[in-house]
């Protein structure tokens, strides 16, 4: 589930394969997934349900999260961000195919890609350009992009 609203946030951090991953909630929603150390380590439901979930798929016990979300922006970005989501695990689309599914071109599809605010969950890193493999706007770019698909046993396609 995505939609646009805003209130109070705690964070909480979860060490895996692909980096620390710092994980946002605000207000019964997760709203942020980053790179780095936290500058607190909060705890809700919401949360351990979150850190859980990563570390299930971090672990290959899990394939999809089940968590709602909420994506800051433009209906635009939340439309581009659902789209994402639709992509199974193991598998890849190219911003073009995104594209043409909303009628918008390929390059607002890239730079939608590019502010996705929770990575990882929402799974930008399965968004391939029409020649192949593009940037990741996570920690460690490119290199993060193939362990994550690498994971997901979509790394064929990039050997």
């Amino acid at each position: 589930m995505i939609s646009g609203a805003e209130w109070r946030d705690e964070t909480s951090l979860l060490s895996t394969p692909f980096g620390d991953l710092t994980l946002t909630e605000e207000d019964g929603a997760i709203t942020a997934l980053g790179w780095g150390q936290a500058a607190r380590q909060d705890r809700s439901d919401l949360l351990d349900a979150a850190l859980r979930q990563l570390k299930e798929y971090a672990t290959g016990e899990r394939q999809s999260f089940d968590l709602p979300l909420r994506v800051m922006g433009s209906d635009f970005q939340r439309a581009v961000c659902t789209a994402i989501l639709a992509i199974p695990f193991g598998h890849t689309r190219t911003y073009g195919e995104i594209a043409r599914d909303l009628g918008v071109p390929a390059q607002a599809v890239g730079g939608a890609c590019g502010g996705n605010p929770i990575p990882v969950i929402i799974p930008c890193h399965r968004v391939m350009g029409a020649k192949g493999l593009t940037g990741f706007s996570g920690a460690g770019g490119v290199e993060t992009k193939v362990a994550l698909l690498r994971h997901e046993g979509a790394a064929g396609l990039l050997i």
